[in-house]
């Protein structure tokens, strides 16, 4: 039977704990991998379920991959790539797979790529990743739930391109596919995460030139070719984020490490208004929470330097006891408050309309069997469970392994009573 995760609440949370490699910058720099025949590695990768989808992935088109785990290292070499299809069963498990796209179709001028599980193509954001394709000459189309992508003679041109929206994954691709594109190409309303910052530097130590790192307009020289290197993963700020949320909703005192606090500055501003105790220092966050009744603080979804998305379930689990009404609207995606539901499970009073949540604070939360709907849901159903009197059990794991190291382990250390544990094996 499938593992549970239990836990028996009302601890505050306390210690020190070392912040993970981003599973959103990992992604990306293995996939940069396949746009060199030298070796790559890769620092700091967290171990994940996505990670060893990608591995896997990256592994079946040729490439020799060749994780230490123990060192947290992954070292790729992408010099004979002899099968440039990523087949369904593997991107249906992570729709971050399509980042081979760019990659493969740049260096080796063709891909057959699955559509993404589930994806309805008209609105979906992979419209924004084949519409970059097309404006660098590739020929794409669709056909048995695949994208056939080929270059033109002589591959990759240039190009200007706009994104109606912002969208990471697809400003990644774009990003990957310009570098070995011929003359100047230049990406506009691209999108500011971290993470693609981390992206654009590994570029840059591999030989490519691109300006405007850290903005909504990059400019990139496109190369003939590019070279290894060695790249370390920025930390996970989505990790950073849930655990200081549930030090903060345990009432508890804790050192995170290992991270740029400027990389989480709105949700730390947040938090602050909320009435936590913050002291940052240059790699590392104090976060006191003592005694504290947290007041109710209202929140909109952004793209970065936003309020992120991926923190919008955890900080409705925090709401769930604050004192007075917090509004939460939800800007990125259309569907993402199907925890309010489970959170309701536990006593939270939450009201959703349409993009908006309404959460009224309660005076506690009760421990409730739950089911997490998605990667963040899950860790929002973790800080619940810590908070919650009495037990509470959360199912449907395979989500939080896609995003979160070892958290069952980081939660312990910090004085949780939380267990893995198979379901018959519960008394």
């Amino acid at each position: 039977m499938p593992d549970r995760i239990v836990i028996r609440g009302g601890r505050p949370l306390s210690g020190r704990l070392s912040i993970s490699g981003a599973k959103n910058a990992a992604l990306p720099l293995l996939c940069a991998s396949l746009l060199t025949e030298e070796p790559v590695r890769v620092q700091r990768v967290p171990q994940l379920a996505d990670v060893d989808t990608l591995l896997t992935l990256i592994a079946q088109h040729g490439a020799r991959v060749t994780p230490q785990p123990e060192q947290q290292t992954v070292e790729i070499q992408a010099a004979n790539l002899d099968n440039l299809v990523a087949p369904y069963e593997l991107v249906a498990a992570m729709r971050a797979s399509i980042l081979v796209l760019g990659p493969l179709l740049a260096r080796m001028g063709e891909a057959q790529v699955s559509l993404p599980g589930g994806c309805a193509i008209g609105s979906r954001p992979v419209d924004f990743h084949l519409d970059a394709m097309r404006a660098f000459g590739a020929d794409i189309r669709l056909e048995g739930g695949y994208i056939y992508a080929k270059a033109p003679k002589g591959g990759l041109r240039a190009a200007t391109v706009r994104f109606d929206i912002v969208s990471v994954g697809a400003t990644e691709n774009a990003l990957m596919a310009a570098v070995l594109a011929r003359g100047t190409s230049v990406l506009e309303n691209a999108a500011r995460e971290p993470e693609i910052t981390n992206l654009a530097e590994m570029l840059v130590q591999m030989g490519a030139v691109i300006d405007g790192i850290g903005t909504s307009t990059l400019r990139i020289e496109g190369q003939e070719r590019l070279s290894g290197t060695q790249v370390r993963v920025l930390e996970d700020r989505l990790e950073a984020g849930s655990y200081a949320l549930a030090v903060a909703a345990t009432g508890g005192q804790a050192v995170l490490e290992d991270l740029d606090p400027a990389n989480i500055a709105t949700l730390l501003d947040k938090m602050r208004a909320a009435g936590v105790r913050l002291r940052q220092n240059e790699q590392s966050i104090e976060i006191d929470a003592r005694g504290l009744k947290p007041q109710a603080v209202d929140i909109t979804t952004q793209p970065f330097p936003g309020f992120p998305t991926d923190l919008q379930a955890q900080f409705m689990a925090f709401m769930a006891v604050a004192d007075g009404v917090s509004l939460i609207r939800e800007t990125i995606f259309e569907n993402r408050f199907m925890h309010a539901e489970e959170l309701r499970r536990l006593g939270a009073a939450i009201q959703t309309d349409g993009q908006i949540a309404r959460v009224r604070g309660v005076t506690k939360l009760i421990g409730a069997p739950v089911e997490a709907t998605d990667i963040r849901a899950s860790a929002a159903l973790l800080i619940a469970g810590l908070m919650a009197e009495g037990e509470t059990s959360i199912g449907a794991l395979h989500h939080l392994d896609r995003g979160y190291d070892d958290p069952v382990g980081k939660l312990t250390a910090l004085g949780a009573d939380i267990r893995r544990q198979k379901m018959g094996d519960l008394a």
